[in-house]
C-alpha cells in the first residue's frame, strides 16, 4: 500500500497554486477593447516568469521540480503490512439440518433454515484461526465444505444450502458420524460438532448413541440447537390450484435424545424458539469455545522519497544549465 508519512506537506501544493493564481490575477483581462481569455501562455507572462515559449519551458521545468520537492518532503512509502497467527484454533464442524421442517414460519416472517443460517454465518465472522466445515442432512448426509480458514468461501456455501437438495428425512446420527469423520485426523486442542436440527432421528444407518460414543472417544464436544417453538407451526405450501397457502402442522424435536448427545460429550444443549435466542445461544457457544490463536501484526517500510529527490537535484542542473548557457541572452 502506498502512504505518505507526511501528508500535511500537501498544503504547499496549495500554496504554489495560489501563489500562481494572484499573481495572474493582477493582469488585467480587457485591454483596450480585446478581451484575453486566460490561456497558459498569459498566466505565465502576467506572472512575470516568462514571456516566451523557452520561458514556459523552463518555467515548466521549475514547477516541476518543486512538485518533486513537495512530494520528497511528504515521506511517501510502501507499506507492507503481514499478520502471523500463532497457537492453535478449533475445529468445528457445522451440521446443519435441512429436511422439510425447516421451511416452518415460526420465526416471524423468515423460515427456521433462513435464521440458522444468517446466525451461522454470524457466528463464522467472529472466529479467527478456527478451521470451520459444514455438513448438511436431511434423509442423508454430505459434505457441504470442509474444514478450512477460508471464511468467505465457507458462508458462500451456506448461501447455496437449501431444503430440498436431499431426499426428506432427519439422520441425526448420520450426520454427527460424517461430521466425525472429518475431525478424526485433526490435531486441535478442542473439537466440535454444533448440530442445528429440528426433528426426531428418523433416517440413517448410524444411531445417534453410538455416534455420540464414537465423538466421547475421540475428544468432540457436541453442542445442540434444538430450533422451533412448540406446538404447531406455519408452513408454505404451494397448491396447485389455490397457489401458495399457509398451513399448519405439528412439530416435535427430540429434546432427550439432543440433550443426551450433548451431555455424553462435554457439550450442552440450546433450544432456538426465535432469532433473537438463536443469536444468544451462537453467542453463548462463541464464548464457551474460544481458542488460544494469536495474531501478531506488523509492517514493514520502503522509504521512496529519493525517487523523488534525486530527478528533482538532477533537474535542477539541467535548468540551471539551460538558462545559464542554452537560453542566455547576449547583451
Amino acid at each position: 500500500m502506498f502512504v505518505f508519512a507526511m501528508p500535511i506537506f500537501i498544503i504547499l501544493f496549495v500554496i504554489l497554486g495560489l501563489i500562481i493564481y494572484f499573481k495572474a490575477k493582477k493582469r488585467p483581462l480587457q485591454e483596450s477593447g480585446v478581451i484575453f481569455l486566460p490561456t497558459l501562455p498569459i498566466i505565465l507572462e502576467s506572472c512575470g516568469f516568462c514571456s516566451d515559449k523557452k520561458g514556459i519551458f523552463i518555467f515548466g521545468l521549475k514547477i516541476f521540480v518543486l512538485s518533486l520537492l513537495i512530494l520528497a518532503l511528504m515521506q511517501p512509502q510502501l507499506l507492507n503490512s503481514k499478520s502471523i497467527i500463532t497457537g492453535k484454533g478449533v475445529d468445528i464442524i457445522l451440521a446443519l439440518d435441512i429436511s422439510g421442517s425447516m421451511q416452518a414460519l415460526d420465526f416471524g416472517k423468515q423460515d427456521r433454515l433462513s435464521v440458522a443460517k444468517k446466525e451461522a454465518e454470524r457466528f463464522i465472522n467472529g472466529r479467527k484461526g478456527d478451521r470451520i466445515g459444514l455438513v448438511v442432512f436431511a434423509a442423508k448426509t454430505f459434505l457441504q465444505c470442509p474444514l478450512t480458514l477460508d471464511y468467505q468461501m465457507l458462508k458462500a456455501f451456506i448461501e447455496q444450502v437449501r431444503v430440498g437438495q436431499i431426499q426428506d428425512g432427519t439422520a441425526i446420527g448420520s450426520a454427527i458420524a460424517t461430521a466425525l469423520r472429518h475431525l478424526k485426523h485433526s490435531k486441535a486442542k478442542t473439537k466440535l460438532v454444533i448440530l442445528i436440527t429440528d426433528g426426531v432421528n428418523n433416517a440413517g444407518n448410524v444411531d445417534p448413541i453410538t455416534a455420540a460414543n464414537l465423538a466421547k472417544e475421540l475428544g468432540v464436544k457436541i453442542y445442540a440447537i434444538g430450533v422451533g417453538k412448540e406446538g404447531v407451526a406455519p408452513f408454505p405450501v404451494d397448491d396447485p390450484i389455490f397457489g401458495r397457502r399457509i398451513v399448519y402442522q405439528k412439530t416435535e424435536i427430540d429434546e432427550k435424545l439432543l440433550k443426551e448427545l450433548s451431555s455424553m460429550t462435554g457439550g450442552s444443549y440450546f433450544r432456538a424458539q426465535d432469532e433473537a435466542s438463536m443469536k444468544k445461544i451462537f453467542k453463548l457457544i462463541d464464548s464457551l469455545e474460544k481458542s488460544d490463536v494469536k495474531a501478531v501484526s506488523f509492517s514493514q517500510r520502503r522509504e521512496l522519497f529519493r525517487f523523488f529527490l534525486a530527478p528533482a537535484i538532477l533537474l535542477v542542473i539541467v535548468v540551471v544549465f539551460l538558462e545559464d548557457l542554452l537560453f542566455a541572452s547576449l547583451p
